[in-house]
């Protein structure tokens, strides 16, 4: 599966009704959610804000009131046909007094989103996952740089020792904490369990 290295968006007018489509990566439907609401704040004129969010392979989508069938789901064929996942893709609708009939509507919606997708910039999804790991302080500014190093996000919280939650992609995590074990001599613990020093 692919996802958008950048936001991207087109903004046209059919029989005087103005489509703005745009196309972004999120990671969670809270997150897809949120930017709607966004978009609400940002068109408070907008007659529509139509949108599919595809996260982890689940849809979640919203015709807004226009004829069931008509908004959505021709944006989510532009997406699935893309091969795309963990995407918002979104049209705010301006309505200019003529009505486009549901084929009319079905183009307009389709072409929103397939028109900016035609130069996105396409990556890889890559598997995310999260661990917490255990240590003492004194390996606290070796630990943040591992994570630097291999493109790691640590969020840290202080007790007894030092309890840190490293999350990003799963291929960098493996190796992080094969070294980050090696270099700490066996004192890491990673979810509950000494690591054995390799």
């Amino acid at each position: 599966m692919k996802t958008l290295q950048y936001p991207v968006e087109s903004d046209f007018e059919i029989k005087k009704s103005r489509f703005i489509g745009r196309v972004e990566t999120i990671h969670s439907h809270a997150e897809g959610l949120a930017r709607i609401a966004a978009l609400w704040q940002q068109h408070p004129e907008a007659r529509h804000v139509c949108y599919v969010m595809l996260v982890k392979g689940q849809v979640r989508q919203s015709d807004d009131g226009e004829p069931s069938g008509t908004a959505a789901r021709p944006m989510l064929n532009v997406l699935q046909h893309k091969g795309l996942d963990n995407v918002l893709a979104s049209v705010v609708r301006y309505f200019g007094g003529i009505k486009l009939g549901a084929g009319g509507l079905v183009r307009a919606y389709s072409q929103a989103i397939s028109d900016p997708l035609n130069t996105a910039e396409l990556i890889e999804v890559r598997p995310q996952s999260t661990v917490v790991i255990h240590f003492q302080y004194e390996h606290e500014s070796l630990v943040r740089h591992l994570a630097d190093q291999y493109g790691l996000n640590l969020d840290v919280q202080y007790a007894e020792r030092v309890t840190a939650q490293v999350s990003g992609e799963i291929q960098a995590l493996e190796p992080f904490l094969e070294m980050a074990n090696s270099q700490l001599r066996g004192e890491l613990i990673h979810d509950g369990a000494c690591l054995n020093a390799p």
